[in-house]
């Protein structure tokens, strides 16, 4: 039997105090839920100011981390690289969800590959190595180009390096030595798609469909949603993120980043333990979006219609637009669109590469909205 529902005024608990902390803030409160959050970043993090009580301490702070538990009702995250002891010792007083389960596997490149490879869910071929030895080894048998990755804390490109065939491997092996990597074999993509849905408590999901995302110096720079993939890519895509929700016993908003090949195959390239960049524009464009979702999931809810009810695109603002650090750029071209949804998390300085909002225009069709785009983006 589920347990029952969490109602308002329960108070949410967030690891974390980045955007998506934030825009889970915002759905928690609106719905009249409390919002406390644990994070290690100083006073004022976007996710904090729109909490009831912010806590700022390390993770692995047992005293405040225990003054956090005694507020809330139920613990979500915000990102993954949480400790895997916080994550434990939150588990062991109130539900955390999802669970420490999905949040350890994912957080690690290793655990996330072999937790697909034991699940039998199609991802490119890989190997675990700790030495050159065996980094050569892996090159030998997966061929060139392949990829070198971190196995923890890698993110927007961030810990990665392509092997080519004029890679000197033993240069290449500097800047992994002394951890675990991961090799995978090169994946000639047509396109990169992610799915983002919710599982509940009760096991039901609910998807958001399928989106096209375009990088730019290994961030994502544009969401098009939908993707212009053929049905077949979309029925892939899906089955495939149900398998990994069902696999990591999900519950919550999860992301699944995953590879188009030529050959009409879909592979799983990353899984989220959470909202996701590609799902932003559920914001503006869906009945009921992510973090609505992640609300819904997290308290025991009957997950909401989660149908796209109009073509949408979404486009990334990093700190290479603002002027200064502390100049913003002029929105007006924004927010004189009459389509146009301008999303800023408050990030108290910007610099290059950092994540500082977003924007998603909406159209009758998806070649309207890029259109549009393309408008507002000649005008920064």
């Amino acid at each position: 039997m589920s347990p029952s529902p969490l109602l308002p005024p329960s108070t949410i608990g967030i690891l974390g105090g980045g955007q998506l902390g934030r825009m889970l803030a915002l759905e928690a409160r609106r719905n009249g839920y409390r919002v406390v959050i644990f994070t290690d970043e100083p006073k004022g993090c976007p996710a904090g100011q729109f909490a009831d009580l912010e806590i700022n301490a390390a993770y692995d702070d047992r005293a405040a981390l225990d003054r956090f538990l005694a507020e809330v009702d139920v613990v979500t995250a915000e990102f993954e690289n949480i400790p895997d002891a916080c994550l434990q010792a939150v588990e062991a007083v109130k539900p955390l969800r999802p669970g420490r389960k999905a949040i350890y596997t994912t957080q690690h490149r290793e655990r996330e590959k072999l937790f697909l490879r034991e699940q039998g869910i199609a991802c490119a071929e890989f190997r675990i190595v700790e030495t050159l030895a065996e980094l050569e080894k892996a090159v030998g048998e997966l061929g060139r180009p392949c990829v070198i990755k971190t196995a923890a804390f890698g993110y927007d490109g961030k810990g990665q390096a392509k092997v080519v065939a004029e890679t000197d491997l033993a240069e290449a092996w500097k800047a992994f030595e002394g951890h675990h990597a991961v090799v995978e074999q090169w994946v000639p993509f047509l396109c990169e798609v992610s799915v983002v849905g919710a599982r509940s408590v009760d096991g039901r999901m609910a998807t958001h469909g399928v989106v096209e995302n375009q990088h730019a110096h290994h961030i994502l720079d544009v969401t098009l949603a939908p993707a212009r993939v053929d049905a077949s890519i979309v029925e892939q895509a899906l089955e495939l993120w149900e398998a990994v929700a069902e696999g990591l016993d999900y519950v919550g908003t999860m992301a699944v980043e995953l590879f188009v090949t030529a050959e009409g195959r879909v592979l799983v390239n990353e899984i989220a333990p959470r909202p996701h960049n590609s799902g932003h524009y559920t914001i503006d464009a869906c009945v009921t979006n992510q973090f609505q979702q992640q609300l819904r999931a997290i308290c025991g809810l009957t997950l909401g219609d989660p149908s796209q009810h109009s073509p949408a695109v979404m486009v990334n603002l990093l700190g290479d637009v603002w002027p200064s650090e502390l100049v913003h750029p002029d929105w007006s071209p924004v927010l004189n669109h009459p389509r146009a949804h301008l999303h800023l998390y408050g990030k108290a300085s910007a610099r290059p590469k950092r994540k500082m909002g977003h924007y998603t225009v909406l159209g009758d069709t998806l070649e309207e909205a890029l259109d549009s785009v393309e408008q507002i983006r000649r005008s920064f």
